[in-house]
């Protein structure tokens, strides 16, 4: 739709009518006296130069008056989904991470890997939430800050490696560190998604400890236990059945998610792994208010090109008119 920033600027396009008035005597003083010394064809020429010229000197004056309005093109409303949740994945990046216990198009992958896979498409389905993304083994490290920019995210996530954050895992400096984001931060929907395969062995904060301040904080923690129940090792006398989860603590993760209002997730496989996001989406849905807005274009630009067009073509005809003028001396 077609709109003027400034219409009432149109009101000034009599203008030059009236100031032609009080401008004609100096105006016959200055243009018109020598004219009149033309004798003959060159008044006739005059004539019909000067009134295409009245013409485009009008032209010129309407165009600019349109530039000054600022003609605006807006388009149809376009809905933008307002901020909806600050979601702090926090990631175990221990040793045990390591272990290629999951399966992904026929092939054996590690515990890692499988999260990188699988969080690209949480990630994509959570435009408009802030996501940040903290690593935890010997230490919690924050890798990302909560961002809208979820590009950045996954590429960050897909660069992550076993053992650059130690081999041990504290749990509590994990869960400590994403509730002292959180605080530094003003937000109404504080999640959690905490995703380990181990238990706590390390840190100057205990997981008993860093649960409390996410109470008090109003934090939701949902928890993620990793790996398979059971694995084939081929040992000294052949092929054994282990379970390689056998460090994971279990009663941790789920009173951590308890008691902070969220749940706790099995993933001991690729399927379970993605089904816990789909769980997640419908757990903190994404529907959300909306702010809508009309994308715009700026039309000043043609006007002005008309401008420039018809003052060259004024300019052309009053060269002409002064040639004649001078031939006819």
């Amino acid at each position: 739709m077609f709109e003027l920033s400034w219409p009432w600027l149109l009101l000034l396009l009599p203008l030059p009518l009236l100031l032609k008035g009080s401008t004609a005597a100096a105006g016959r003083a200055l243009k018109l006296k020598p004219l009149m010394q033309v004798a003959g064809q060159s008044q006739r020429n005059q004539s019909k130069l000067k009134r295409p010229s009245t013409w485009l000197a009008g032209l010129i004056w309407l165009a600019l008056l349109l530039a000054a309005a600022e003609p605006r093109w807006y388009g149809e409303p376009v809905e933008i989904p307002q901020q909806a949740r600050d979601i702090m994945l926090v990631l175990d990046l221990s040793g045990s991470m390591e272990i290629e216990d999951m399966q992904w198009q026929g092939r054996a992958i590690n515990r890692i890997k499988a999260v990188q896979i699988l969080t690209r498409d949480f990630l994509e389905r959570r435009q408009g939430d802030r996501i940040g993304l903290i690593l935890f083994a010997d230490a919690a490290y924050q890798l990302t800050p909560l961002t809208l920019d979820l590009t950045t995210v996954q590429t960050m996530l897909d660069e992550i490696v076993v053992g650059m954050a130690g081999r041990r895992t504290a749990i509590g400096e994990g869960i400590g560190l994403a509730v002292k984001r959180f605080n530094e931060l003003e937000s109404s929907n504080k999640v959690i998604v905490f995703l380990s395969d181990g238990a706590s062995n390390t840190g100057n904060i205990s997981p008993e400890e860093s649960l409390q301040l996410a109470k008090a904080a109003g934090v939701r923690i949902h928890t993620v236990g990793i790996g398979a129940e059971e694995m084939v090792q081929q040992g000294l006398f052949g092929p054994r059945v282990v379970n390689p989860s056998h460090d994971l603590d279990e009663p941790l993760l789920i009173r951590m998610a308890e008691e902070t209002g969220g749940a706790y997730f099995r993933a001991r496989n690729m399927q379970e792994f993605e089904r816990m996001y789909q769980l997640l989406d419908e757990l903190e849905p994404i529907e959300r208010e909306t702010l809508s807005y009309r994308p715009q274009r700026s039309l000043v630009h043609w006007p002005l090109a008309v401008a420039l067009l018809l003052s060259l073509w004024l300019a052309a005809l009053q060269i002409r008119w002064q040639e004649l003028l001078y031939a006819n001396r």
